[in-house]
């Protein structure tokens, strides 16, 4: 039976949103992804040079030493904000608690900082090309240098679909599943494989990282894809999130293009949708609600899954 509990976490999300919409990212100093990013970077040094078996132990290692020290402070905080609300009557302490959690976990969660990422590609391309390039290659890990405006246009686009998942969606979906610990974990896996989830030097050492991720995001990025499209599309849907060489971004990326009727890709590797037009100025902005409505659409049912974890 649901009791006033259970809306300790759908509230906590709502309170994460709201804080995130309002008030964007914590400073650096006290950011977790950061303090994540500054344990990888030097774990990481040097372990890709190392022989394949000890890249991939040290990188398995340091994984691990990060996801448990990672989930286990979580943990921890999840259990003091439960210590400290504890004398308080019933609906005053899920006030507080739902609160505090909305607080902890908002640093998890990046749509503002995403959206406006973005858009203020678009905004680059309207002075230069060059400007266009060099503010996209904040939000990509490839090369921008030669890319047309078209493409610098659909790079940010795909960008927005893959990040809605991992920065959003996916956070927010092991947050309903198992609270500050779950949703820190996956956002602790999602920064180790974008820091070393890479083939070429980083093929050993950041194996683990990536294989970690993918397991991960391979639900939410799926519900990422599915709130993207309309029910007509989702059997193209199959076939275009095949084409990348990823197990889980090829499908908000892929549903990302079918919603638009637009080509993405990255050069000489993959196109999605490739009977699609290139994206124009206006699409930059229609994907972005486009990934807003997609959020929307799926809280409730991430709500409706926190709640059943709640008749546990």
């Amino acid at each position: 039976m649901l009791g006033p509990a259970s809306l300790v976490i759908p509230l906590a999300m709502t309170v994460a949103l709201l804080i995130d919409a309002v008030l964007g990212e914590p400073p650096a100093p006290l950011h977790p992804v950061v303090w994540m990013g500054t344990f990888l970077n030097r774990w990481g040094r040097g372990l890709p040079d190392r022989a394949p078996a000890r890249a991939f132990v040290g990188g398995a290692t340091g994984w691990i030493v990060g996801a448990v020290s990672c989930a286990g402070s979580a943990w921890a905080l999840s259990r003091a904000v439960t210590w400290m609300t504890q004398g308080l009557s019933p609906w005053p302490r899920i006030g507080v608690t739902a609160l505090a959690f909305g607080v902890l976990l908002k640093p998890l969660l990046a749509w503002r900082l995403l959206r406006t990422e973005v858009l203020a590609v678009e905004a680059a391309l309207g002075v230069s090309l060059d400007a266009g390039r060099a503010r996209v290659a904040h939000i990509c890990s490839r090369d921008t240098r030669s890319l047309t405006e078209e493409r610098v246009r659909e790079t940010a686009i795909e960008s927005l679909a893959e990040n809605l998942n991992d920065s959003v969606i996916a956070p927010l979906f092991w947050f309903a599943v198992a609270g500050l610990p779950g949703a820190t974990l996956y956002r602790f896996a999602n920064t180790a494989d974008a820091m070393w989830g890479y083939r070429d030097r980083w093929e050993w050492a950041g194996k683990w990282a990536a294989r970690a991720d993918d397991v991960l995001s391979w639900l939410p990025a799926r519900l990422t894809a599915a709130a993207l499209v309309t029910p007509r599309l989702w059997r193209r849907l199959h076939v275009e999130a095949r084409r990348t060489p990823s197990p889980n971004s090829g499908w908000p990326m892929g549903a990302m293009a079918l919603r638009l009727e637009v080509q993405l890709g990255k050069p000489g590797m993959y196109v999605l949708n490739p009977q699609g037009r290139h994206a124009c100025a206006a699409d930059t902005a229609s994907a972005a609600r486009v990934a807003a409505a997609a959020i929307a659409l799926l809280l409730l049912p991430l709500i409706g899954l926190s709640l059943l974890q709640g008749l546990g």
